[in-house]
């Protein structure tokens, strides 16, 4: 018997650490070599090197390729569930004896939020860490609805910002604000007043702020304005309000945006606010977070910096 291919297979068998898991929680989550890999910030070769490992650990394929994706083996299945009680303890003996102190921290906070809520959310946030936590830094990644809910399980973003009614299954919410909708149009506009009926709201043409994708609740004022304005007067859609606004800076055509962004904007390039002629469905504004990480301290602090900063907009 040769000794030092037992010594070697040993080796290679109980060789297995937390990055390993971390591939194997991935894989769970994303059911994709590539998705994986780019949630873990590895390449694909690396984390197809680990998943060999991990195969060879627990002599199974636990995924295999059906299509387009990599489902998870019965072992897989069982094995999920004890490999995320590990990584949760872990993380929790982490934060337990490393108090979060935003003093002295030189953590990255990432989170999700469409462009309106980067214009809202971001100055006074910003004058905030200045102030109270300089070493503090802030990622903001875009929205994705299919995959918003496994990167706030997983921890590749801390929160998301907005209105995600599908967000169910182990997310916390925290309320805000009520959002409602506004339009703007430049200055000395040659058609609209203040208050325009609704016929000649619809007769102007729109540039009209598509979510599609995003899992945003925007979509609902979206479909609204859709049904109100002939399709012909919808001249261009465009994913961002502040884009929005800036052609209604240049041009003729109306914006309608939530409240919030819209006064701010307003006021920055010297917009005109209209009242919308539309029944427009109003949006609740949370952050979200999930609860692995409820009791995280970093999170936890962050959390409480938003109520405080952000209250419902006064309208004069």
């Amino acid at each position: 018997m040769d000794i030092n291919r037992i010594t070697r297979g040993y080796a290679q068998v109980f060789d297995l650490d937390l990055r390993h898991l971390r591939v194997f929680d991935a894989l769970m989550r994303e059911r994709s070599l590539t998705r994986a890999a780019r949630a873990l910030n590895v390449t694909q070769p690396a984390l197809s090197k680990t998943l060999a490992r991990l195969r060879r650990y627990f002599a199974d394929p636990l995924f295999v390729r059906v299509s387009l994706r990599m489902e998870p083996t019965p072992k897989a299945l069982d094995l999920a569930e004890p490999v995320r009680g590990v990584l949760d303890r872990m993380r929790q003996l982490r934060t337990r004896h490393v108090p979060f102190d935003p003093r002295t921290s030189n953590r990255t906070f990432s989170f999700c939020v469409v462009d309106a809520g980067v214009a809202k959310l971001l100055p006074p946030l910003v004058s905030l860490l200045m102030r109270e936590a300089p070493g503090v830094r802030l990622q903001v990644l875009q929205v994705d609805a299919r995959q918003l809910e496994g990167w706030l399980e997983s921890g590749k973003i801390d929160f998301a910002m907005g209105s995600y009614p599908a967000l169910v299954k182990g997310i916390r919410r925290q309320l805000l604000w009520v959002e409602r909708y506004i339009s703007v149009v430049r200055r000395g506009h040659p058609r609209l007043g203040p208050r325009p009926s609704l016929r000649a709201f619809a007769a102007e043409k729109h540039v009209l702020v598509s979510m599609q994708g995003t899992g945003h609740a925007h979509r609902r004022a979206e479909r609204a304005i859709e049904a109100a304005i002939p399709a012909g007067n919808i001249i261009c859609r465009v994913p961002m309000f502040i884009a929005a606004a800036v052609m209604a800076k240049h041009t003729d055509v109306v914006a309608t945006l939530p409240l919030s962004i819209a006064t701010m904007l307003a006021r920055d390039l010297d917009l005109e606010i209209v009242a919308t002629p539309i029944k427009l469905p109003k949006i609740e504004i949370a952050q979200y977070w999930h609860e692995r990480f409820d009791r995280e301290p970093g999170i936890q602090w962050i959390r409480k910096v938003f109520p405080t900063l952000f209250r419902p907009p006064v309208v004069g």
